[in-house]
């Protein structure tokens, strides 16, 4: 009697760590044979969720649990994946209805999950709130495959702000993925996170007066003083005004901030700015150009105050 005490407390344990959810080999671990748990079955105590597994004392589980069941039920190398795991990982903004598993060897269809098959390695493995599920990099490129491109974008965007993203490991992935159909999706989301070499700030406002130039727009005033601010670039009877920005040119977050306010100073004056990156401008100038068209259609011509930089 003492170690069967023993071993319901043990299983109470594991129910308690794995959201009510066991598997018929952990039962096994903690010394139930085959014909106990096809008495506890019988009596109520397990409930029978899928083949070789089981929900301890009732069958009212969380999303967590079923998802935790769907993994245990497709093998023990088997992980949450896809948007299952993005879910968990917090990159997504509402919880699949479809539980999504990774199984290393093929399995037949189920109807608790949707069952995918890959080979993973140790790095491609995690944990993720009590739930093995796909690591990070890994969630990034089997979701690449199933979701749209802002979707996607999205999902990156929350990885780095959450501190979890890891750009070295996600390449690190692509180089080994093959033919997965998430890589082009990836490489493309990951195309503002990779380095290039530094912009200049001569280099970019080059680069944008070649583009209005081209494109015919009036010729801007550069470095244009407006109540003690120096604007990159300004048309003065639109009042409007371009800032050229670089990730790498803020430096601080206190410079980040100041940006900001000056934005909101301006505004309050009547000129209306923008901040064109110098990724936005080397990517996808067109869009560049189609903007200011619409911005400087829109502005009215009150008189300007401010005074060229080159005549201070």
């Amino acid at each position: 009697m003492p170690d069967k005490v023993r071993t319901h407390q043990a299983l109470a344990e594991l129910a308690g760590r794995q959201y009510g959810v066991v598997s018929l080999d952990q039962l096994r671990t903690l010394g139930y044979s085959r014909d106990t748990v096809a008495r506890a079955a019988r009596s109520g105590r397990l409930h029978r969720l899928h083949r070789g597994v089981y929900a301890v004392g009732h069958r009212r589980l969380s999303w967590h649990g079923h998802c935790l069941a769907a993994a245990l039920a497709c093998g023990p190398d088997a992980v949450a994946s896809h948007r299952s795991a993005a879910w968990l990982w917090g990159l997504l903004d509402k919880r699949p209805a479809v539980i999504d598993v990774t199984a290393t060897t093929r399995r037949h269809r189920r109807p608790f999950a949707r069952i995918h098959h890959a080979p993973l390695t140790d790095a491609d493995r995690a944990n993720r709130e009590g739930i093995p599920v796909t690591a990070l990099p890994r969630t990034l490129l089997d979701l690449a495959a199933v979701v749209s491109a802002k979707a996607l974008d999205r999902a990156v965007e929350r990885a780095e702000q959450a501190g979890r993203f890891d750009l070295g490991a996600i390449e690190d992935l692509l180089a080994r993925a093959g033919r997965h159909r998430g890589v082009p999706r990836l490489r493309r989301a990951l195309v503002i996170y990779r380095e290039e070499p530094a912009f200049t700030r001569s280099g970019l406002e080059r680069r944008f007066l070649e583009l209005v130039r081209w494109h015919g727009f009036p010729e801007p005033a550069v470095n244009y003083n407006v109540a003690g601010y120096e604007l990159d670039f300004y048309w003065e009877e639109e009042r409007f005004a371009v800032e050229l920005d670089a990730y790498e040119t803020h430096g601080s977050r206190r410079s980040f901030e100041a940006d900001r306010e000056r934005d909101v100073r301006l505004k309050i004056l009547g000129v209306e700015t923008v901040r064109v990156t110098g990724h936005r401008l080397a990517s996808d100038p067109e869009e560049v150009v189609d903007s200011l068209k619409a911005l400087l259609a829109g502005r009215s011509s009150p008189p300007s105050g401010g005074t060229s930089a080159a005549a201070r």
